[in-house]
Order: C-alpha cells, then sequence, then structure tokens
C-alpha cells in the first residue's frame, strides 16, 4: 500500500511540474516562440572577472 501512495505522489509532481518548462516561451495563444536572450549575469575584463556595467568589459 505505501509503495503505491509513493508512486501515486511521484507521478502526481512529474505530471504536474511538465509544462511549466515550456511556459516562457509561448505567446498569449499558446504557440511556441523563440525565447529572448537572457541577460549576462558574469562579464569580463582584460581576463578577470568584472562588473558588466565596467566600459569595456565584455559578456561570457
Amino acid at each position: 500500500m505505501r509503495k503505491l501512495i509513493i508512486a501515486a505522489t511521484a507521478l502526481a509532481f512529474a505530471v504536474s511540474a511538465t509544462p511549466s518548462f515550456a511556459a516562457p516561451c509561448k505567446d498569449a495563444k499558446g504557440k511556441f516562440t523563440k525565447c529572448p536572450p537572457k541577460p549576462a549575469t558574469k562579464c569580463r575584463l582584460n581576463g578577470k572577472f568584472a562588473s558588466c556595467k565596467t566600459p569595456g568589459a565584455k559578456p561570457m
């Protein structure tokens, strides 16, 4: 009985989490669109990490 409950719970979590992967890349009608590019979180300047606001820093 425990195995059945554990399996049902795991299946419920797996099914409920699946649609959330594609949600950000859909338009209002539900069709897939190209995802917008993510902003750079790390940049480099002269081979070292630097703030992306620094002049001359390039995103990695």
